[in-house]
């Protein structure tokens, strides 16, 4: 007999793989790298905006936040090809669609300038995998923020209705040119 797990439901995955972030979640994040000292720049991009759930949070702690996505969900610039730029950013902050996390996370390194970071919100599988394992060689993310609570990123933008979840996720950070040891911190 084999054991084994698997990540199949018989729910339909969201057009444009689209699942927002919980307001609360970038709150969490934002707590944690003020307790590590991490001095953000004051203008922050976010390529994958959706409803504009990131932005409004780290709007309303001032920072400038330049949102765009490449769909239209009513916020930011929508048709702005995030994986197509080549612009160099100093602060990337960003929910990106789980099918292109990884080409997400290496734009994200190759845009930044020197010293700049990238914040991803990923599941915690994202530490999985061959061809991540090669990324994380060459580009090692500074720290890791594991989320000891669940979060949770609705369906479309629904948070109506909204069940908890069974995801667990982090905050992968990046900073451009540490190529130190991956350090694990928790939140909540």
């Amino acid at each position: 007999m084999t054991l084994g797990a698997t990540n199949h439901t018989d729910i339909e995955r969201p057009k444009h793989d689209f699942y927002a972030t919980d307001p609360k979640t970038v709150e969490l994040l934002l707590k944690r790298i003020a307790t590590d000292n991490i001095e953000l720049p004051k203008t922050i991009y976010e390529p994958a905006c959706g409803q504009g759930h990131i932005s409004e949070v780290l709007k309303k702690h001032g920072f400038n936040v330049i949102s765009s996505d490449l769909y239209d969900y009513g916020y930011g610039t929508p048709n702005i090809d995030f994986l197509k730029r080549t612009e160099k950013m100093d602060c990337i902050i960003t929910n990106p669609p789980y099918n292109v996390a990884l080409e997400f996370a290496k734009k994200s390194v190759e845009v930044l300038k020197p010293n700049g970071y990238a914040i991803l919100l990923l599941r915690i599988q994202f530490l999985e995998g061959k061809q991540r394992n090669l990324f994380f060689k060459l580009h090692p993310p500074k720290y890791v923020y594991v989320h000891s609570s669940r979060q949770y990123c609705a369906i479309n933008g629904n948070f109506t209705g909204q069940k908890s979840s069974a995801t667990c996720y982090a905050w992968f950070v990046w900073q451009k040119g540490y190529t130190g040891e991956s350090v694990i911190k928790w939140i909540n």
